[in-house]
């Protein structure tokens, strides 16, 4: 039965289609609300600017749980994506995490063919398999491995489509695609495991929610794009 869904998954996303920057030039900006245990906490948004072969995305997230009305845990962070054609060349980012700050410098190097990369939880390089895992790009359905968007750090991951299903968000009906995607290597602690449940709309090639348990229940949902 595994073997049946993951050939399901390549015929239905194929390597070179679903890696391909161009599925995006329609758009300027993606707008994420997210909430946790059904409260609006935050947001995460990512824009869109173009120059050529240059396609820069930038992305602001910034959410805060409270407890009796005292803080108990904030994020806010910046980050700036960059790409040749469908090539990842930079991706720089700053997160201010309570009080600690976490960061990624990433470079691709063009001759070796490797990202090389500076982050608060890993130095070192990296396959140019690996995709940043920021939720803009539905390329992170395909990837064997991806790079986390905040720290640096590389987690190998199994993507498993579970089925077509309609989900309703802000009033509106969306046909989608509903899979997990769980880090590979269980062993690894709770709280760093990748554990997530994401549903992908085909038509409009967009990730619409996502949704995960740790320390509540989150959803990050598509407020808005154009």
């Amino acid at each position: 039965m595994k073997k049946i869904i993951v050939i399901l998954f390549l015929l239905i996303y194929p390597s070179n289609s679903i890696a391909h920057i161009g599925h995006y030039i329609k758009y300027k900006k993606i707008e994420m609300e997210i909430y946790r245990n059904g409260d609006l906490i935050g947001y995460n948004h990512y824009f869109f600017n173009r120059n050529g072969v240059e396609t820069i995305i930038t992305n602001q997230i910034k959410f805060i749980v409270k407890l009796l009305g005292a803080t108990i845990f904030q994020v806010e962070g910046y980050s700036e994506e960059k790409y040749i054609k469908n090539q990842l060349v930079s991706y720089n980012s700053k997160t201010l995490q309570n009080d600690k700050i976490k960061f990624v410098n990433l470079t691709f190097d063009q001759k070796n063919k490797k990202f090389n990369i500076k982050g608060s939880s890993y130095n070192g390089e990296a396959s140019t398999d690996n995709v940043i895992g920021n939720w803009w790009n539905h390329k992170v359905l395909q990837a064997t491995s991806q790079i986390s968007p905040i720290s640096g750090s590389i987690k190998d991951q199994v993507v498993t489509f579970l089925g077509k299903e309609k989900i309703e968000l802000y009033g509106k009906i969306y046909d989608v695609d509903h899979f997990t995607l769980k880090s590979k290597d269980m062993s690894i602690p709770k709280d760093k495991r990748l554990d997530f449940d994401i549903w992908y709309d085909p038509e409009n090639l967009i990730i619409l929610k996502v949704s995960y348990s740790r320390m509540g229940n989150w959803e990050y949902k598509l407020r808005n794009f154009d």
